[in-house]
């Protein structure tokens, strides 16, 4: 029987039973396999792909959606990936256009590498904003913070999911409640008894990946960062908005370099909702 074209293979939503398929793509196109986030994606987010007739898949994407049930605000597109032998022949464009379409009408956001920012504006997605990406081992110096951080209970979990709220201008209640899970440290900075800010360490191959940061200030921001690295041997990795140059300086003056710079892009609005000031670092630059 004569090979499908690509065109003519169907898109279909992905599932945990995917994981291996999704691990596969990513390393084909020279990606961590990063199976513990994409598990997190598929089971927190929806994920959409296309089967490869020769086995695995020809692409893959997830877009998770946040706000109201049934009624999102917003959704967050990553894991974009195309197969190395399907590249260049409109397959991501494909995919993409049939996301942006069930979405129908629901803002969307995502985080560009320069190399596939030309397709996303010529879907009509915009730059808004850019983060940089650091990595390396922590080394604590300097003065006493003085921001009370510990880590988080099951208690905390309605306060955390109130002061989120507040910085990213949408519930993601399915997302922040499986950081428990998903997370090996989960932390929060307290004021006289009030949650200022919250943070999470999660494992992505050797290293550990701060995100979500959300902090009052940048102090608060610091002292997170500061306390999660305690907690961990392996290197600590990050996206932090460029806007927060401050702490962007006092996190490379302490071992963090930075390794590349990705656009924020978002489509059916001008800027993000939400307080980016308290907003230092997505939980994933895959689920915004």
């Amino acid at each position: 029987m004569p090979t499908p074209s690509l065109d003519a293979l169907p898109i279909r939503r992905l599932t945990l039973r995917d994981l291996t398929a999704c691990a596969d793509l990513s390393e084909d196109r020279g990606w961590p396999r990063e199976e513990h986030k994409w598990g997190f994606l598929l089971t927190a987010g929806r994920g959409y792909g296309i089967d490869d007739p020769q086995g695995g898949l020809v692409a893959a994407c997830v877009i998770t959606e946040y706000g109201s049930w049934g009624q999102p605000e917003l959704g967050a597109i990553g894991m974009v990936l195309v197969a190395e032998r399907h590249a260049r022949r409109g397959v991501g464009r494909r995919l993409m256009r049939h996301v942006v379409s069930a979405m129908d009408g629901t803002p969307l956001t995502l985080y560009a590498t320069e190399k596939g920012r030309p397709l996303y504006e010529e879907l009509g997605f915009k730059v808004t904003g850019r983060a940089e990406m650091l990595r390396g081992r922590f080394s604590p110096g300097g003065s006493d913070l003085g921001v009370t951080t510990r880590a988080a209970t099951a208690e905390d979990l309605p306060r955390i999911l109130c002061v989120d709220e507040e910085a990213f201008g949408a519930d993601r209640t399915p997302l922040i409640a499986r950081l428990p899970a998903f997370a090996d440290q989960l932390r929060v900075a307290e004021e006289d008894g009030r949650i200022i800010g919250y943070a999470a360490a999660w494992p992505n191959m050797d290293t550990h990946v701060v995100g979500p940061l959300i902090a009052r200030d940048t102090e608060t921001a610091q002292a997170l960062i500061a306390s999660l690295a305690a907690g961990t041997d392996r290197p600590l990795r990050t996206d932090i908005d460029v806007r927060h140059e401050e702490l962007l300086t006092w996190a490379k003056a302490r071992g963090l370099a930075s390794v590349t710079h990705n656009s924020v892009m978002t489509y059916g609005i001008t800027e993000l909702p939400g307080d980016w000031t308290r907003r230092f670092a997505p939980l994933t630059v895959a689920a915004g």
